[in-house]
């Protein structure tokens, strides 16, 4: 099988950082392409029922903070000679991986098998495994190893 395009969804945590390592060493090996993806959807239903709304400045400021982040990220995997491209959306992250993969011709997606929170099922392993069911591509997911 041939990689050309290898997309890397990350949410800044440290499954995600071995997932762009693993992606970055891929990309080197088959001279693929990298694409990192982050979500930061904000869940705006939690307080609708009171009536109150998510000031603009609120959302533009997480989407600022994100890409500042995924900027830093996508520099430390080009100064291998990778060429990286990103996307940052605040669509729901499975949805928005399996839409990304569809759109770019991703050949695989790596992702990390747990995110931010650390929880083993309810965040980030969930998303993964809806990543798998939806993709349009192989998703190979990478664990790190909790420390005993």
């Amino acid at each position: 099988m041939e990689f050309k395009t290898i997309l890397v969804p990350v949410d800044f945590s440290p499954h995600s950082a071995r997932a762009l390592e693993v992606g970055r060493e891929l990309a080197r090996r088959f001279g693929s392409k990298l694409h990192l993806i982050h979500c930061y959807p904000i869940n705006a239903g939690g307080i609708s029922p009171f009536g109150l709304v998510i000031p603009e400045a609120f959302d533009r400021d997480i989407r600022a903070a994100a890409d500042r982040h995924l900027s830093e990220w996508c520099h430390q995997a080009a100064s291998d000679g990778i060429p990286v491209e990103r996307t940052i959306t605040p669509v729901s992250p499975s949805e928005a991986i399996a839409q990304v993969a569809e759109e770019i011709g991703a050949d695989l997606i790596v992702m990390g098998t747990r995110g931010l929170a650390g929880v083993k099922h309810v965040m980030l392993g969930s998303v993964a495994e809806r990543t798998v069911r939806l993709a349009p591509c192989p998703v190979l997911t990478v664990k790190v190893s909790d420390p005993k």
